[in-house]
């Protein structure tokens, strides 16, 4: 029976305390500030990196409960924030961890371990952005750590999709992505206002990749997905000069029309050396109460592409039944559609294992 709590157990038991943001222990990242203890009755500050922190609840949730599993009979938090030269050093901490030497971002090393999956079709409207919060949400079901990239700059709307309500934490220059359906998310639709359209041309749509990448606290990643814009713009050719080693999954409807226009971006990925893990063939049929399938988008698109780029059809995804769409963007993992999703995610973790 433990009579008086110590210092050094407390700061163990806050070892296992994460900021929410920044994935890192509150003690690693000296957070914890001002310990007094009588008893069992343990007083402290915690130390935020900015006013007004969004997951403040959180954090106090956490610390307490990490405490009376010692045996703390009451837990008095109190809350402060960093300094600006606390955060500096802080930031240079996280830039150090995100960046090379060379100023490249370390994500892009070789030996780093992201798998990056570039998701692209030849034409809007496709269901594109579907597949990519999909895949991803699949993935990260299934442990893995997973980041979307939303690189749609003029289309953004994967934070809608990924029903994001809030903006990221920026601590100096280094954002943190939000987390939702336990995967982190970057777009540009967190830097405008009232929907407002972003009017950029190359030079500065290349400078916010650069950016999304090496100036966002990513943390540890299994796989980056980046929603591309649809075609062969600026944002896809920088993208394949600045990652070649993503793959690319290329996604078409079954109508003729979607699939020819595709077809141009498969022929990028050629050219560029991107592997193409595949076709996804979106809106393929409408299955119907007794079994039967209405094509309401014709068939064989999605075979016309693989044929026409020299790969596969991969996946097949029907149109969600009324009771399967519940008004969300992420389908339920037991939905027939949310099923597909994780069948294609087991394949894409299965040829990683075997590449």
């Amino acid at each position: 029976m433990i009579s008086m709590l110590t210092h050094e157990q407390v700061m163990n038991a806050l070892q296992h305390v994460e900021d929410p943001e920044l994935h890192k222990s509150i003690v690693e990242l000296n957070m914890v500030r001002n310990i007094k203890i009588e008893d069992k009755n343990v007083e402290l500050e915690v130390v935020l990196t900015i006013q007004g922190c969004p997951l403040k609840a959180r954090i106090k949730e956490d610390v307490e409960n990490a405490l009376k599993e010692i045996g703390a009979s009451s837990v008095s938090l109190t809350f402060g924030s960093m300094t600006p030269e606390e955060r500096a050093t802080l930031t240079k901490t996280l830039k150090k961890s995100a960046t090379t030497e060379t100023g490249m971002p370390a994500m892009l090393r070789p030996d780093s371990g992201v798998q990056f999956i570039a998701v692209t079709s030849g034409k809007g409207g496709v269901g594109k952005s579907t597949v990519t919060v999909n895949l991803a949400t699949a993935l990260a079901r299934m442990g893995k750590k997973v980041g979307i990239l939303d690189a749609d700059i003029y289309g953004f709307s994967i934070p809608a999709m990924m029903e994001v309500k809030q903006k990221p934490t920026m601590i100096d220059k280094t954002v943190i992505p939000v987390v939702s359906h336990g995967v982190k998310v970057m777009s540009m639709g967190f830097f405008t206002d009232n929907n407002n359209p972003v009017m950029w041309r190359g030079p500065m749509l290349n400078k916010w990749i650069q950016n999304f990448l090496a100036n966002t606290h990513w943390g540890e990643l299994d796989y980056l997905l980046l929603d591309l814009p649809p075609g062969t713009g600026d944002v896809a050719i920088d993208v394949a000069a600045m990652i070649p080693q993503a793959r690319e999954i290329i996604v078409t409807t079954p109508h003729s029309v979607a699939s020819f226009v595709a077809s141009r971006v498969g022929v990028m990925a050629k050219h560029t050396k991107h592997e193409v893990l595949g076709v996804v063939e979106n809106m393929a049929y409408y299955e119907e109460q007794d079994g039967s399938r209405n094509y309401l988008f014709g068939k064989g698109g999605g075979d016309t592409l693989a044929q026409q780029i020299q790969s596969d059809v991969i996946a097949e995804i029907p149109f969600a039944k009324r009771e399967e769409n519940k008004g969300s963007n992420i389908y339920d993992e037991d939905s027939l559609v949310g099923e597909m999703f994780s069948s294609l995610a087991e394949d894409i973790i299965y040829r990683e294992k075997i590449s």
